[in-house]
């Protein structure tokens, strides 16, 4: 039966009066508050606090402008310094506050809503925060899933399905706690910059904590340091959430302009019934240009993310079809060639039709496989359906590991080889809650008095008016493709059922044929080679960076010492994707390119090693040229880029001050490079290499500069070559 009734009467305020507790608080949860007190040591007052309450009206944050004065009134009444009070009641009065924030989290979380910055989570994420924030200000050893325990075990008699889920709610906390603290430390530096100005306003209050989650309290520790007085109005949380109201709507999307269908019949839609019924007869009510209104139609209009069907009208081709309150509307190719009144034929794309209702079905599915896996706080928080694949937002608190996908997709896949029956009604909204409960309102709430079920029995239950399968198992392979993270709190399954699952496994098949042909493996060994090429790459430009090069560095062939790996054709495309934070279509070409990367960097590192050679660099500083009363070393030393020429050069400066380097190179792209660096007394000689440079790149319609004892330069010209320049 229903066991939270919200109506406002207070009923709970019995319980107060018939114990004579002090406040609500010590009646309704006194377990979780004297464990509280335990572990906080806070002192009870409570015949202060019964003298207190009495004036507390004055503290009302909704009437009260200068809250700082009725602090102070309550204080002259109660006759005791206004310090006093504050620091006797506020301790207790922060026991209540994180005792009842906790209960809260504890019932959303486990209705499976979770704290973010969208929507009701971000009052959830404001609450948990602000109890975070009354343990960090009173340095208090608590742990708010603790308390949510303290709570569960309360109230086991009367909710005993909060115990069973414990564990997936201190992982929800857990999660929040570790954002919680990062803030923390990046608020110092963010804070630093902001504090300079000696001010800062409570607007600047609020926009810290709604775009940073930087609390008014770790404003006011930190602005201490430079002397910054910050006031925090007592209503801040209230005003913080309005903001973020404020700016939730701004993104509001706009309605199209409607056509005007004053006095058109309705359009039966027929699409409900069954996915397979393609075509139908219809009469012709309204043509508006090239937009067509039947009396009744089975094509389905984009909604609910699924995309519409197309097909013809008596043989004339419809592409698009949206529906417009009561009203279908198809949309020809061309003017139509019958008129208003007309009897008519439509006719779908089957495959089409087949394709999306799959992937609906899938959506579906793959819903309930989640839920399954990653726990009861997975909802749907928007899904798009189209004929390539689908994608599923669902709620989740952070980013899915690959292990729990193939965990998803295989619970998903066993759904489907059930082959169970879909049962498809409509029912009256009041029943269809009272029968199945609120999570039916899967992607937001379904308008209407009567509301539609699709029900694969035990697996899912959900409002719906898509087209859908008959049977679990004709949806066929469903393939989970990809998960991203898109906003807080919120991550997307992209996958594919069906023909798409088909088409894609066979262009998965092509690509790694193509892998393949890269790495010149077997195919049991492109993941392993492809690791290879991936840690041969990255430790090449590390030699190139630091000068620091091993004999293994300049050995470019793959040896695949790691074994063969057991992953699947899918699998293996996936995780190399996942890798390279690239498309999976794209991963030849951003292979082959490693490949020629690595092999570019193999023969600059084999020349680096000749250049950084203690005796080449001794050679070259004996036999340097007298320029004045220094040492000049000009010289060409082939393809190489400007951070090498740098680093050469800081190598022969390093073992003569008296030396000027200039040496010249050109990288693969054919752009010539002068890169030039001299250590010079300045006292001694009037030499300016940064002017010298701009001399000579100039003379060949180049770009260059630099300081006294330092210049670079650069000449685009692909048929100028080096020694033109020496």
């Amino acid at each position: 039966g229903l066991k939270v009734l919200d109506m406002g009467l207070g009923q709970e305020r019995v319980a107060w009066f018939s114990q004579g507790t002090p406040n609500i608080y010590e009646a309704t949860f006194p377990h979780v508050i004297s464990k509280l007190r335990d572990i906080t040591k806070v002192e009870t007052h409570f015949k202060l606090y019964n003298d207190f309450s009495r004036y507390s009206a004055y503290l009302n944050i909704d009437e009260v402008d200068d809250m700082d004065a009725a602090w102070e009134k309550v204080g002259i009444e109660l006759k005791i310094d206004v310090n006093e009070l504050k620091e006797k009641i506020l301790p207790m009065t922060a026991i209540y506050s994180i005792a009842d924030h906790a209960r809260t989290l504890l019932f959303a979380i486990n209705d499976g809503k979770l704290p973010s910055n969208v929507g009701g989570g971000y009052n959830l994420r404001v609450i948990l925060r602000r109890a975070l924030n009354f343990i960090d200000k009173f340095n208090w050893d608590i742990d708010i899933s603790d308390v949510c325990r303290w709570h569960a075990e309360e109230l086991k008699d009367l909710f005993p399905e909060l115990l069973d889920h414990l564990n997936e709610i201190q992982k929800i906390l857990d999660v929040e706690f570790e954002k919680f603290q990062t803030t923390k430390h990046k608020a110092n530096k963010i804070l630093g910059r902001i504090l300079r100005d000696k001010k800062i306003s409570t607007e600047k209050l609020i926009e810290l904590y709604d775009s940073k989650g930087i609390s008014p309290d770790m404003v006011k520790k930190v602005a201490k340091y430079y002397n910054v007085s910050v006031k925090i109005p007592e209503n801040f949380y209230t005003l913080v959430v309005e903001r973020h109201k404020r700016k939730e709507q701004i993104f509001t999307p706009k309605k199209k302009k409607e056509l005007d269908l004053k006095g058109v019949p309705k359009t039966k839609s027929l699409y409900y019934e069954n996915y397979e019924k393609i075509s139908n007869h219809a009469k012709v009510l309204k043509i508006i240009d090239k937009m067509i209104i039947l009396d009744k139609s089975v094509a389905y209009p984009t909604s609910g993310g699924q995309l519409h069907d197309v097909g013809e009208i008596n043989g004339q081709k419809f592409s698009e079809v949206f529906k417009q309150g009561n009203h279908i509307i198809h949309i020809l190719d061309e003017k139509p060639k019958f008129q208003e009144e007309d009897e008519v034929e439509i006719n779908l794309d089957k495959e089409r039709r087949y394709q999306l209702s799959q992937h609906h079905t899938a959506t579906h599915i793959v819903n309930a496989a989640a839920r399954d896996v990653i726990g009861r706080h997975v909802n749907q928080a928007g899904a798009k359906k189209t004929l390539k694949y689908s994608h599923l937002d669902i709620t989740h608190y952070e980013k899915i590991p690959r292990n729990l996908l193939y965990d998803i997709e295989y619970r998903a896949n066993s759904i489907v080889e059930k082959n169970l029956k879909i049962n498809l009604c409509f029912m009256p909204r009041t029943k269809a809650e009272q029968k199945y409960g609120m999570n039916i309102y899967q992607g937001g709430a379904v308008p209407g008095k009567l509301i539609r079920i699709v029900e694969i029995p035990g697996i899912d239950v959900e409002a719906c008016g898509g087209t859908h399968l008959n049977f679990t198992g004709e949806t066929h392979n469903i393939k989970i493709i990809k998960s991203q993270k898109i906003q807080d709190g919120v991550v997307r399954l992209t996958f594919t059922a069906g023909k798409a699952t088909d088409e894609i496994l066979d262009s998965y098949e092509i690509i790694l044929y193509e892998l393949k042909d890269l790495l010149k493996v077997e195919t049991h060994q492109v993941y392993t080679a492809f690791r290879e090429l991936y840690d041969k790459g990255r430790n090449l430009k590390k030699a190139l960076r630091t000068g620091k090069i091993k004999p293994s560095d300049l050995k470019l062939g793959l040896h695949h010492t790691r074994g063969s790996n057991h992953y699947n054709s899918t699998e293996i495309l996936v995780r190399i994707s996942n890798y390279l934070r690239v498309k999976v279509e794209k991963l030849p070409y951003k292979i082959e390119k490693m490949l020629i990367e690595c092999e570019e960097n193999k023969i600059k590192l084999e020349q680096l090693k000749t250049l950084l050679n203690e005796d080449f660099i001794k050679q070259l500083v004996d036999n340097a040229e007298k320029y004045k009363n220094f040492k000049l070393i000009l010289k060409s030393i082939g393809k190489i880029n400007q951070k090498d020429l740098q680093n050469f050069s800081k190598k022969i400066i390093k073992k003569s001050d008296d030396i000027i380097t200039i040496l010249v190179g050109n990288d693969y792209k054919g752009i010539i490079l002068l890169g030039m660096l001299g250590k010079i007394p300045m006292n001694e000689s009037d030499f300016d290499m940064g002017k010298f440079v701009q001399e000579i790149v100039s003379n060949y319609g180049g770009k260059g500069g630099g300081k006294k004892d330092y210049g670079q330069g650069f000449i685009e010209n692909k048929d100028l070559s080096v020694e033109d320049l020496i």
